[in-house]
């Protein structure tokens, strides 16, 4: 017990786990903190995927006389739901985001098609946001086949207004990409920042700027793959955009979070896809150091450190990969705990060689144990 406390042996072996289990006079499970609630919460994550799948298959809203027929909402109100599950997803409360998503986006299609013309713009923002959010919850847990269908949906409801359709395609270039699709992405992300763009001013309004700067950054995350020098000009007006736009939440804005941190942020991923990891890394200490880190999101910063950790992981430096998932796990337990690429993570530093005790703590909570 003394040499695991002190990290010089590490509860990575079933049998070191039941024999310290053993001298506590508690169940292994305790030490493998409640393994069983891992697997209930895997389940439970499965079956909210499967209700928001059927709900995104949902091409009829009922109306007045028809079986599941209910009254509007208020837009007052599912306003009010769609930003609180916003901010449920800023903080990472991923198991409830689920859970409300399903009646969320009926409420909100009942609202675009059944409540009054007056409010049919409003109930469309509403309804794209609600798309919005599906959709990157499910590029998350690596359903990003069923993250398009959402985006699609998103781009139909938009019917091509500029605002509209910007916001539904920053989960489509997330979607994309996770599909390896780059160049697709790319093409969606700028075109769809000339549409928000004034002609022949070329200068954005300032309710567009974070919007445009947001899908700068995420056409630059897709050239880096496919097209350095358009890769580094993207990112270069982004920065541009955040000096002008500066370090503050602007949840007005259709719940985007943007500023020279952000783009900072993204930069050191793009730094590291462009072939220069160490640099990357240079970059996010040093913006990860700042206050305006620890303003970001926690859904944001954890995500960060995901992928952070896997360019620590591909540049042979498990030790620093490790420290950044045990980080995003005390920061957002749900980035780490639900998430594919974050197990992806921990089980090349499992398969690599001793970690550390907390990472293989943090394993052992995921499900994960050495061979």
């Amino acid at each position: 017990m003394d040499k695991v406390e002190r990290g010089l042996r590490t509860l990575d072996r079933l049998s070191v786990l039941e024999t310290v289990a053993a001298v506590l006079g508690v169940a292994p499970e305790v030490l493998l903190a409640r393994e069983t609630r891992r697997g209930e919460l895997v389940a439970g994550i499965a079956a909210a995927v499967k209700q928001l799948r059927a709900a995104l298959a949902c091409y009829h809203t009922p109306g007045p006389g028809e079986a599941g027929w209910r009254p509007p909402l208020p837009l007052e109100e599912l306003d009010r739901r769609v930003t609180y599950v916003w901010m449920a997803y800023r903080h990472a409360h991923h198991s409830q985001v689920l859970r409300m998503l399903p009646d969320l986006l009926a409420d909100a299609h009942q609202a675009r098609d059944h409540g009054a013309p007056t409010g049919s713009a409003r109930a469309a923002d509403l309804l794209v946001r609600t798309y919005r959010l599906a959709a990157q919850m499910l590029v998350k847990l690596g359903e990003a086949h069923l993250a398009w269908l959402a985006t699609d949906r998103a781009m139909a409801t938009a019917a091509g207004d500029p605002r509209r359709t910007a916001i539904a395609t920053i989960p489509l270039v997330q979607a994309l990409r996770a599909l390896e699709e780059g160049r697709l992405a790319m093409i969606a992300a700028t075109t769809a920042v000339r549409r928000l763009t004034p002609y022949p001013s070329h200068a954005f309004p300032p309710d567009h700027l974070a919007l445009a700067g947001t899908l700068l950054v995420e056409a630059a995350l897709a050239a880096a793959g496919t097209d350095s020098a358009a890769a580094r000009n993207l990112i270069d007006h982004a920065t541009h955009l955040a000096e002008v736009h500066g370090n503050r939440p602007d949840h007005d804005n259709n719940d985007i979070e943007y500023g020279p941190t952000v783009v900072a942020l993204a930069r050191a991923l793009i730094t590291a896809d462009l072939g220069d990891p160490h640099q990357a890394a240079i970059i996010h200490k040093h913006t990860a150091n700042g206050d305006a880190w620890n303003r970001l999101p926690a859904e944001h910063r954890a995500a960060h450190l995901i992928d952070i950790a896997r360019i620590h992981l591909d540049s042979g430096n498990p030790r620093a990969a490790g420290r950044a998932l045990v980080t995003a796990d005390r920061i957002a337990a749900a980035e780490t705990r639900i998430r594919p690429a974050a197990r992806a993570v921990l089980t090349a530093l499992l398969r690599d060689g001793p970690a550390d005790a907390d990472v293989t703590r943090l394993a052992a909570i995921i499900g994960l144990t050495h061979p």
